[in-house]
């Protein structure tokens, strides 16, 4: 099997981090050839707040997916979530010195690194700056400019922003655990590629990944994403709170949470009891079930409405910007007993459940569809389209130094000639924006180093 061909994706999470070697099969799916997770120690709501911790727990994850794959990696495309995560919106435009030319990839190019140089607030970096829809000349909603006419160019922009310091952190997590960055992408772009069809996006779609630490969300309309949030609250408050009310140890209040918690109240009887083991030989606790699903469910309703806030944030209500496919819920949190009907109450939206297993090949091992992987997959599917994108890099660049070798015996013996020759050469394809941005990631690690 060819090296070249495997991708990593590697959540860090803050209750898992997990490592993902995939490939792509014959008919296009995702072959999941290892996985490997740890708990995660040195992470709180999704920002490293203990480097060694966070680098042995990576080692764990990566050296488990290593054992169960047989193969060794040295790349991963990394997920950044995390409080410090806040997006923007932002118009810019150029002026364009001809407008008898027609608009190409590097008038694009210049409006968005226009854009980059914002100026944001002490210890921020830009991380995404995603194009909405172009204004060519006036002339507005138009979603590919090139090849167009006109003298302005002008933008919408959904600027994604975070913390340097988290990010270099992560960076510098993933170096020390004997791994290259191969790119990093905000963790609810990744989940929202591994669970969401395109039908969904186009039709407007909010998807909610709760996590651990966090709870995300990305918003999607006309096939483009228009609003991004992180909330700093997951599945982790609802544990504390079970802990708390009930006093018992984090571990039974998880089991709990997972085993016999609820979102909706009214779905257990009085009568129903837990009985937990005390403590060094201390007497049982009985908990009530009812009791249980209350806790949680004040959580919860904290959470979504936050969330739906975000929602309402975005303007939702407004006929252009209606969400026609509602709601999708992913991440582990998604998977606590009747949380869809108590969204849907709440926000009076449809909503299902986000599997994601709709690009996993057909034998993949059924737990790797649960909701709690839908950011690793996604992660990983970003790892495996941009080996394809180097692929037809090197395609077209081996296609493109074929006439090159047959031309230049012929000019040899002038030397103004070849330096045209060399500018003439046409263009690999173009990146997209994640690649952009991390190779401006890359740079920036390696000079922060």
């Amino acid at each position: 099997m060819e090296h070249k061909d495997i991708a990593v994706g590697l959540d860090i999470g803050t209750t898992k981090i997990a490592a993902m070697i995939g490939r792509k099969n014959e008919y296009g799916k995702i072959e999941i050839l290892g996985i490997g997770k740890a708990k995660s120690m040195g992470v709180h709501r999704g920002v490293v707040n203990n480097i060694t911790q966070t680098i042995q727990s990576i080692q764990m994850a990566v050296d488990e997916a290593i054992a169960v794959s047989g193969l060794q990696i040295t790349d991963a495309v990394v997920g950044i979530a995390g409080q410090h995560i806040r997006s923007l919106q932002h118009s810019d435009y150029i002026t364009r010195p001809n407008a008898e030319e027609v608009i190409d990839d590097e008038d694009l190019d210049k409006l968005e690194k226009q854009v980059y140089k914002l100026v944001m607030l002490p210890g921020e970096e830009i991380i995404h700056v995603l194009p909405q829809e172009f204004k060519v000349d006036g002339q507005a909603e138009i979603t590919e400019p090139v090849g167009m006419y006109g003298g302005r160019l002008e933008a919408n922009f959904h600027v994604v922003v975070g913390q340097v310091a988290s990010i270099r952190n992560i960076g510098r997590c993933i170096k020390s655990a004997g791994l290259n960055l191969a790119g990093i992408t905000l963790e609810p772009l990744a989940s929202a590629e591994a669970v969401l069809s395109n039908e969904e996006k186009e039709a407007g779609v909010a998807l909610i990944d709760i996590g651990g630490g966090t709870t995300d969300l990305a918003i999607f309309k006309n096939g483009i994403i228009r609003h991004t949030a992180v909330i700093p609250f997951g599945g982790n408050v609802i544990t504390e709170d079970i802990k708390e009310g009930c006093s018992i140890i984090e571990k039974q209040a998880e089991l709990l949470k997972t085993r016999f918690g609820s979102a909706w109240p009214g779905e257990n009887k009085d009568n129903e009891i837990v009985s937990i083991p005390g403590l060094r030989g201390r007497d049982p606790k009985e908990i009530t079930l009812k009791n249980l699903s209350k806790i949680i469910n004040a959580r919860v309703v904290e959470i979504i409405e936050q969330v739906f806030l975000e929602i309402k944030n975005y303007g939702y209500e407004e006929p252009k910007k209606k969400l026609i496919a509602g709601i999708v819920l992913t991440g582990g949190g998604a998977q606590l007993k009747h949380l869809k009907q108590l969204v849907e109450y709440i926000t009076g939206m449809d909503t299902r459940i986000g599997y994601p297993n709709e690009h996993l090949a057909g034998e993949s091992d059924e737990s790797l569809s649960s909701p709690q992987y839908a950011t690793t997959v996604g992660l990983l599917m970003n790892g495996l389209k941009r080996l394809e994108k180097e692929k037809a890099k090197e395609i077209f660049e081996r296609k493109s130094k074929i006439p090159e070798e047959t031309i230049n015996p012929v000019i040899e013996n002038t030397d103004s000639e070849p330096k045209v020759e060399e500018q003439e050469e046409s263009k690999p394809p173009k990146k997209t924006i994640f690649e952009k941005w991390g190779e401006r990631f890359k740079d920036f690690l390696d000079n922060a180093e």
